[in-house]
Formats: structure tokens, sequence, C-alpha cells
């Protein structure tokens, strides 16, 4: 088993002409991931990486059979790609593209879900690695990634990094680390992927890497109490000294009034029992406790 990605994936770049896409299809290929085919409307016919581009995700699937979509897309384009994705019958789609007008994100993951079966990662995220299966559909550097049994998901890039190399070098590897992305409006959260690490046999322990910001955090910590989860967790919480009303780094990191303070976040894992690290190098010792 795994969640989200797996050795059956085939992988479609929408925006794979551009130079990030070009960048990251060649990163994923090295990596293992299954890239099938790119898109960008009006270069059908072209070859990036060995890897076919038509004009159209319909065309896409159509021809390779593609479950899952990474999105290389400008802003302003954005909806319109992740919905293109969803009508051709996409599954999977992780949203890399930031600056996303809220209005448009609220949209595509309502339309998703209305779907049932769709899930997108993102927008504003780096993707999805299982290190175990040598895939990831992303932008994350996969030297500091190592097959494990430690399922990790994220609001925060850099940190997710930073954390994992800190469990490598400790010896026990991840499984699957999920960026949830960090906008305010963003598909996946912390409880559905917690559900889906709590039924996946690879995963034997989950790292929550948190941020000011939002109520995630505090619905996570609800969901581990309300159903007393299986497995151990730990968790980060980025912005302890964030000063209120100042958006720090991600567009969601932002302090109104009393909700999303670093201390809520904290009190409410500790009140579910959740371990939480004082600082990265500290989430090691507590997997380990």
């Amino acid at each position: 088993m795994s969640i989200i990605i797996g050795d059956g994936s085939k992988v479609v770049v929408q925006g794979i002409t551009g130079n990030e896409g070009r960048f990251h299809t060649a990163s994923m290929l090295r990596y293992g991931t299954k890239v099938v085919a790119g898109v960008t409307p009006g270069k059908g016919g072209q070859e990036v990486e060995g890897v076919p581009v038509y004009n159209t995700v319909a065309e896409a699937v159509g021809n390779h059979g593609v479950d899952t979509s990474i999105m290389f897309v400008p802003a302003r384009f954005a909806q319109r790609a992740v919905t293109e994705a969803i009508d051709a019958g996409i599954k999977t789609l992780v949203v890399i593209t930031e600056g996303i007008p809220q209005r448009d994100a609220i949209e595509f993951v309502t339309e998703a879900n209305k779907r049932g079966n769709v899930i997108i990662v993102g927008p504003n995220t780096p993707g999805v690695i299982n290190p175990l299966r040598r895939i990831k559909v992303g932008i994350m550097p996969d030297h500091v990634f190592s097959p494990g049994s430690v399922g990790i998901a994220s609001r925060s890039g850099t940190l997710t990094y930073e954390i994992t190399w800190h469990i490598s070098q400790a010896g026990m590897g991840q499984s699957t680390c999920v960026g949830l992305g960090g906008d305010p409006i963003v598909g996946l959260d912390f409880v559905r992927v917690l559900e889906m690490f709590r039924d996946d046999e690879e995963t034997k322990g989950v790292v929550l890497i948190g941020e000011i910001g939002g109520n995630a955090e505090e619905l996570a910590a609800q969901y581990i109490s309300e159903v007393g989860y299986p497995k151990p967790v730990v968790a980060y919480i980025a912005g302890r000294l964030a000063p209120p009303g100042k958006r720090m780094g991600h567009a969601g990191a932002i302090i109104m009034g009393k909700t999303g303070t670093a201390s809520s976040k904290i009190e409410a894992f500790t009140k579910a029992g959740v371990p939480v690290a004082e600082k990265p190098s500290d989430i090691p010792k507590l997997l380990k406790a």
C-alpha cells in the first residue's frame, strides 16, 4: 500500500514546456516517476526529456491513461488547468502554482470535493514523494529523503526538507511525505492525510509540520483525540514568535486576533497527547520515544 501516489501512477505535467516544467520533469524522471505525457496548449507534437507533449489533457489521458497531474501553470490560468484535468478524469492533482486567487482556489477545491474521488494537493505545494517506491510528483529535493516508515504531512516546504533530513540522519526514513500547501485554501488537509496514513501499512508513525494561521492543526488534534488515533504522532509548529497581523512567508500563515496562534495549536496537540517539538532536530527523539 501507499497513499496518493504509487507504483502504478502515470503522470502528466501541465505546463511542461516552461522552464520550471522542463527542469522538474527531468528531476522526476531521474527519481523514477513515470512521467508519460506533458500538456501545453499550442505546443502539441513537441517532446520534453523524451516525453510527448499534447495540446489538451484529454489527449494525454486518451493516449497514455494518465491518472495524476502536476501543474506548473501561471496563477491566472490555474483554475482552467485544474478544471480541465478534473473533466478529463484525472483523480490526483498536484498544484505547484502559488499566488492563485482565493476565489479560483475555492471554486476548484469545491468542484473536486463534489466529485468525491478527486484529490487536490495544494495549491502552493512542493508536492508528494514516496522514497520507498522511488516516485515523486513535485519539486522536493529527493536527496534528503530515504526509505522508511515515517509519514509526514506539512504546511511548509523548507521545514519538510530540514525535518526529513534529521529523520534520515537518525536512520528512520520516510514512507510518504505530503506538502499540504501554504495558501489559506488547499485541497488536502491534516485530517484527510491522517486518515490515509492510518490505513497505510507502510507508515508506522506520523509527523505533522504546522505553522501559524488557520485552524488546521487544531482540527487535526481534535480528530486524533476523538478517534483514538492508533499510530504515534509528533508535531512541530513554526512561527512561535510571529507578531499578530503580519503574514509570515505563506499566505496562510497569518494570525488574526487570537485565532491561529502557535500557542493555541501547541495546546491543542498537547491535550490530544501529541508531543510537540521545540526545534526541528527534536523530531527524531520524539519519534523514538
